[in-house]
């Protein structure tokens, strides 16, 4: 693995920090700012071990008992990767992330790997498709010809997701996107924020790519559906979803990358439809809603779980909300003036407690009390590398007519969603049927007990 180094750090024109110190950056220069962003790269990538012998390439430790990430995070982190080097200029990780993006890509080339079957959630897949989308708008390198393309990708996840099969049939819930894909996975029945957020956000990005009102049509219809199910509510709280069959035992928890991920989809249906009042009207809602509920004395705070136990999933909720705040200032500048300043202070707060790991610049998950936790992680990583990046200026994502070079595919994905079917069991088999029982039962009771908001 390339592994941000001193001298790399140099021909960035940054000067290295010394070891053993804690996290610091100037938040007014840009040049320090990149300085420490690189540093927390870095070290972000140390929880990464798909480039080396035995490991999977693209995927973070896990899913429990192996690690605690899932599936999904690895595809969340080249995001965040891809997100630092267009703010930065740094290409030092462009080779392990087309890598690792790559190897994710399944059969298919829809990421949907079939060894992740068993958890395969809408928003997971989605997450896959969200990062090759940041590819294609940041003018990451294209992949070789033979291989799958960045936008063709995220048209084959959205494809898919558009299905009828993915979806609602009828009812008060209809045409909502369920969280997870096959009816055989729990969270089957759970209409969820972050799915059809993810669908929304995939969908704005596609139409300011590919100039297409049917992805921006579709964009805006499941918009409708969060608002009308009260999933968004009127006062611009957005909660974490619902139940088969009529969507109305809503779950009141609410996370932060939920908003995020509605904000700036919107901010794109914005700039698509060329500052359409609608949009600048859902802005405004959700930014403020935002700052109320997720930065208590403007730094950045999960309310829903934190000071208690957040899982490894919400660690990196955080990173998140400051990238897609700061793509909403981008996208539609008129927030610009409300967002960077609440940016710049929650970061400066996240910042002051990364003293921790053996380089004393590792940092923790909770900001508001700017002392280090105790506890490290990538999630933890992605958030101070999301803030960071979210402070420098860059140019606005590419399009197809505006230097954007990924090749796309409006037919990509499979026409329906299947699973790989089981070969026929024998009498043989069945003789360790009870403890291989047993065991998959233990392992989804830890795969899922992170959904208990469910």
């Amino acid at each position: 693995m390339v592994r941000v180094s001193k001298s790399l750090l140099a021909g960035l024109g940054l000067a290295a920090y010394p070891a053993h110190a804690a996290l610091t950056v100037n938040l007014d220069s840009p040049e320090s700012i990149k300085q420490a962003a690189a540093q927390v790269a870095e070290d972000l990538l140390t929880f990464y071990h798909g480039d080396e012998p035995g490991w999977v390439p693209g995927i973070l430790p896990g899913p429990p008992p192996d690690g605690e990430y899932y599936w999904w995070q690895g595809g969340a982190m080249w995001g965040a990767l891809m997100d630092y080097r267009h703010h930065t200029g740094d290409k030092s990780y462009d080779d392990i992330t087309s890598t690792a993006m790559l190897f994710q890509v399944g059969d298919d080339r829809d990421f949907m790997p079939r060894n992740w079957s068993a958890s395969m959630g809408n928003d997971d897949q989605a997450f896959w498709a969200l990062s090759a989308l940041t590819a294609a708008e940041t003018g990451f390198t294209d992949p070789a010809a033979e291989e799958p393309q960045w936008l063709s990708l995220a048209q084959a996840v959205f494809n898919e997701q558009t299905h009828e099969d993915r979806r609602v049939p009828s009812g008060n819930c209809e045409w909502g996107l369920r969280w997870q894909v096959f009816p055989s996975n729990n969270g089957y029945d759970y209409i969820n924020t972050i799915a059809n957020a993810c669908y929304f956000n995939i969908g704005a990005r596609l139409a300011r790519y590919t100039n297409n009102n049917t992805y921006s049509d579709l964009a805006a219809r499941t918009f409708d559906i969060m608002e009308r199910l009260g999933y968004v509510d009127k006062d611009w709280n957005v909660y974490d979803g619902a139940h088969l069959p009529d969507c109305t035992d809503i779950n009141k928890a609410q996370f932060s990358y939920n908003a995020a991920m509605l904000m700036q989809g919107a901010a794109f249906m914005y700039n698509y439809t060329d500052g359409e009042q609608m949009w600048a009207d859902r802005i405004n809602g959700l930014l403020t809603r935002t700052l109320a509920v997720f930065f208590p004395d403007g730094v950045a705070f999960e309310p829903s779980c934190e000071p208690g136990n957040c899982n490894a999933d919400m660690r990196s909720f955080k990173g998140f909300l400051h990238r897609w705040m700061g793509s909403t200032a981008q996208l539609a500048p008129f927030t610009y003036d409300t967002i960077m300043p609440v940016i710049k202070k929650s970061v400066a707060a996240g910042v002051a407690q990364c003293t921790g790991g053996d380089n004393g610049r590792f940092c923790g998950f909770h900001w508001t009390t700017g002392v280090f936790d105790g506890r490290t992680g990538a999630g933890q990583q992605m958030n101070v590398l999301g803030g960071l990046t979210a402070l420098l200026a860059a140019n606005p994502p590419l399009t197809n007519t505006t230097g954007g070079t990924s090749l796309g595919d409006p037919n990509a994905g499979s026409d329906r969603t299947t699973i790989t079917q089981l070969a026929e069991i024998t009498g043989g088999d069945k003789a360790g049927a009870g403890i291989l029982t047993a065991i998959m039962i233990a392992g989804a009771v830890g795969a899922f007990s992170w959904m208990s908001i469910d």
